[in-house]
């Protein structure tokens, strides 16, 4: 495999599946199932995933709820869908352990470096949630910066949509797909990967982020075999 260590980002959108909201326990097994393929081949893989399929801090601030208290809200919603992913993960035979940037002792662990590491070794796949533990971060910012610290390969950031393009390929049929584009470019260009904070923090460690269609079975195999999947953003 090409890499040994990576950081999965998903959406909570993601586990919606068909849904309008909530989580769809038929997404969350076909993702258990992927991930075991890339862990059966001895890959350590650590997870962060956002709560937008719950509750985003950013819409509720906008609808008049005081920004910290919503994005508070935010990251326990993060939580609710880490603890879904562990069970779905643990029902495919998959050792997990959750950890938690805010303390919920009874559910998760806390974030602790050294502990994230060391289940890693041991290969067991780590579910990072409550984002930074801070307000004004986005879960973007939180799979940056738990990549960076666990000394993660690259960050996989898993989408509905099969790479970076000029335009949203949902609304314009002409959009162009990048197999492979430098951080300046994406800045030049104004092109939406992942939050400025997240992104330039991404560019200062040189970690190299490649976004793909995680809904693709096999799709998440082949990025980690170093097929060219998605787009890859590197220096």
């Amino acid at each position: 495999m090409k890499y040994k260590r990576i950081l999965l980002k998903l959406s909570g959108e993601a586990l919606m599946g068909e849904r309008q909201y909530g989580i769809d326990p038929k997404r969350l097994a076909e993702y258990a199932h992927e991930i075991k393929k890339i862990t059966d081949k001895g890959v350590e893989v650590a997870i962060v995933i956002g709560g937008g399929n719950i509750f985003r801090g950013v819409a509720g601030a906008s609808k008049g709820m005081d920004r910290v208290q919503a994005d508070h809200m935010g990251m326990l919603a993060t939580v609710i869908n880490g603890l879904a992913l562990q069970s779905a993960l643990e029902d495919a035979e998959i050792p997990t352990r959750l950890q938690s940037a805010i303390k919920i002792n009874e559910v998760a662990e806390p974030f602790i470096k050294r502990r994230a590491l060391r289940h890693l070794e041991k290969g067991r796949v780590v579910i990072f949630g409550g984002g930074t533990g801070n307000p004004y971060f986005t879960t973007d910012s939180a799979a940056v910066l738990r990549a960076i610290e666990i000394n993660a390969d690259v960050i996989l950031k898993g989408t509905r949509v099969d790479g970076i393009y000029t335009s949203d390929p949902e609304k314009n049929a002409d959009a162009t797909k990048f197999d492979f584009i430098s951080f300046d470019d994406v800045l030049r260009k104004g092109l939406k990967v992942m939050d400025t904070t997240a992104f330039t923090l991404s560019q200062e460690n040189e970690l190299p982020i490649i976004v793909f269609d995680m809904n693709k079975t096999g799709n998440l195999f082949k990025v980690v075999s170093g097929e060219s999947v998605g787009t890859q953003v590197n220096l």
